[in-house]
């Protein structure tokens, strides 16, 4: 391998993991975000009796979390783009079901609470 095919690869890893890296900050932040939100929200519904009602809460709460998965599910696929091991391949697999599945859930129950 020539020495310049050895510096796009070590450059074109870096970036891969420079965006997997903000992915994860982004979809962590987003279900940060939407807690605290939601915690203020219900802090003021209980002590100041603002007008707005728990399921409004719990959707915002349920789609912040589902669009922070979404990102998550992209960080990892990214985190594991090159040269993965059959390990890392099965691990990715589980997680991705896993965070899919509960993203597929959690919209469906932000869905019922839009129509009660």
């Amino acid at each position: 391998m020539s020495l310049l095919a050895i510096d796009v690869y070590a450059v074109f890893y870096t970036i891969l993991q420079a965006l997997t890296f903000l992915f994860e900050v982004v979809g962590a932040s987003l279900i940060i975000y939407g807690g605290v939100k939601a915690t203020a929200r219900v802090l003021l519904l209980e002590f100041k009796k603002i007008d707005i009602r728990y399921n409004q809460i719990r959707i915002n709460l349920t789609n912040k979390i589902v669009f922070g998965l979404e990102f998550l599910i992209a960080a990892d696929i990214l985190g594991t783009i090159l040269a993965p091991t059959q390990e890392e391949l099965i691990m990715l697999a589980v997680v991705v079901v896993i965070r899919t599945v509960l993203g597929y859930f959690l919209e469906k129950e932000a869905t019922e609470y839009e129509i009660t």
